[in-house]
């Protein structure tokens, strides 16, 4: 260890260290990482973190955090210490997310048409008939190549021995993939030195790889598909990725306003008149889609579109109904979905879920509330969760009337001693932060991910709760071939 680290706890027996194996040693593939922050002074790093902050704040990036009474827009918190990943472990990821997510596209094609597990009795009917995300309304529309999920963002964490497992599935509208390519851009300019000592793979290609899915999922064949960016607006907390990825695609950035259904088509308003848009890359929740359909009191969305949508005029990328694949009760199943649909052994594991919908897991939920993390189904952002270890009486006493006012919207799972990993507190001390880690999934004719993903960290000390509504912030996450 050097200097800079010599405070630094790794507690390896107790969690996963990324950097420092049991025996107290350096790990290979962070060794030169190593020896080159030795070199820095915390002058040094101050003066990086100066240089991070300006380009962020030029760049715009900045999220929103609702309630806070100091304002809500905030710089994205930004760690400077890549986290490293050699070619063996992603190619292992890989192709265990290509699984999940392959089955779980099965698993929507089915619901919304024949129903077939439901049927064959391998998940409870009432868990999916009765999803807030099942939307009766399209049972029966099949949109272009079956492809449902076109972007998905999972979340994984590492056990105590190192195993990567599924945390949670994003199908509906996964974001964070802008602060993935801002943070490469970020750690180029501040360490540039660092990437002659590693082969890292590129992120950047994203936003074309990203356009060329939307492109392949036209619904009718096109020389040159039109595609658009819809997004709820600049109060939206991911206004920026929204923005920053149309312009990265080099196509238009729309509010609902912005688009008109004319005769089961859709159109955008630009200065040459109406243009005809074939794909819809939407940001906005199913609810507030179209106010004829959903919510009538919806602003952001557009009449008619989901009229368009099932005519096969437009494609929504991603799918409507999407949603109740990602709920946290059916993310429990998606073992049994693998094996259902695919035949196959999970190439990654789920963690251990309780179901308060099931009587004797709801009664081992109950009295065990001070040691399990209870998330509501369909939340997210690190909302509707209780940290059992970290919460009060008062706290657990409340959360067990929600569960037992209604069990069907809630699971448990136990506390996991995420991984951890070596983060800057206030640019003059290093310490060990839980981290887990969003890699991202494309959708087109085939799935495609790009080497790397969002690392988030739990900046708070001690916290597990890595979200930036919830006080984290992320990392640069390098693939690397050895």
């Amino acid at each position: 260890m050097t200097r800079m680290f010599e405070h630094y706890d790794a507690c390896p027996d107790r969690f996963f260290d990324e950097v420092i194996s049991k025996d107290g040693s350096t790990r290979e593939h962070y060794e030169k990482m190593m020896r080159r922050f030795a070199k820095f002074s915390m002058d040094d790093i101050r003066a990086r973190r100066q240089l991070v902050n300006i380009f962020f704040r030029n760049q715009g990036i900045t999220f929103t955090v609702y309630g806070m009474d100091e304002g809500i827009e905030r710089i994205f918190p930004f760690d400077l210490i890549p986290r490293i990943i050699p070619a063996p472990e992603w190619e292992h990821i890989e192709r265990g997310l290509i699984q999940r997510i392959t089955a779980l596209n099965e698993f929507l094609s089915d619901i919304y048409q024949g129903q077939k597990i439901l049927k064959d009795k391998v998940i409870p009917p009432e868990l999916v008939l009765g999803s807030k995300h099942f939307r009766r309304e399209f049972v029966g529309v099949r949109p272009p190549m079956g492809v449902y999920i076109h972007v998905t963002g999972s979340d994984l964490i590492r056990d105590t021995e190192g195993r990567y497992m599924v945390l949670e599935d994003n199908l509906r509208t996964p974001s964070g993939v802008s602060y993935m390519l801002q943070n490469r851009q970020a750690m180029k300019r501040a360490f540039p030195v660092l990437f002659d000592q590693y082969k890292v793979r590129p992120v950047d290609e994203y936003p074309q790889q990203l356009l060329r899915t939307l492109q392949e999922i036209t619904p009718y064949p096109k020389a040159d598909p039109k595609v658009v960016v819809l997004t709820p607006g600049i109060y939206n907390s991911a206004y920026f990725e929204h923005s920053y990825l149309a312009q990265q695609m080099g196509v238009q950035l729309t509010e609902g306003r912005d688009l008109v259904v004319n005769n089961n088509k859709v159109y955008t308003r630009t200065t040459r008149g109406l243009q005809r848009v074939d794909v819809i890359y939407r940001r906005v929740d199913d609810d507030f889609l179209d106010p004829l359909v959903f919510r009538p009191d919806s602003k952001l969305g557009v009449a008619g579109l989901i009229n368009a949508y099932r005519k096969g005029n437009v494609t929504l990328a991603n799918a409507i109904g999407t949603g109740v694949a990602d709920d946290k009760v059916i993310y429990s199943f998606v073992p049994r979905i693998i094996k259902y649909y695919l035949g196959e052994e999970p190439i990654l594991d789920n963690v251990e879920t309780w179901l308060a919908s099931d009587p004797k897991h709801l009664k081992y939920i109950l009295g065990n509330l001070e040691t399990l993390v209870v998330k509501a189904a369909n939340e997210s952002g690190g909302y509707g969760m209780l940290v059992g270890p970290q919460s009060t009486l008062e706290e657990r006493e409340k959360f067990a009337e929600l569960i037992v006012a209604n069990p069907r919207n809630y699971i448990a799972q136990p506390t996991i001693s995420l991984s951890r990993h070596p983060s800057f507190f206030n640019d003059s001390e290093i310490g060990a932060c839980h981290i887990d880690l969003r890699p991202y999934v494309l959708y087109g004719k085939t799935p495609s991910i790009v080497p790397g993903g969002l690392t988030r960290v739990a900046l708070k000390r001690g916290s597990l709760v890595v979200n930036s509504s919830q006080g984290g912030g992320s990392k640069d996450t390098w693939v690397i071939d050895i």
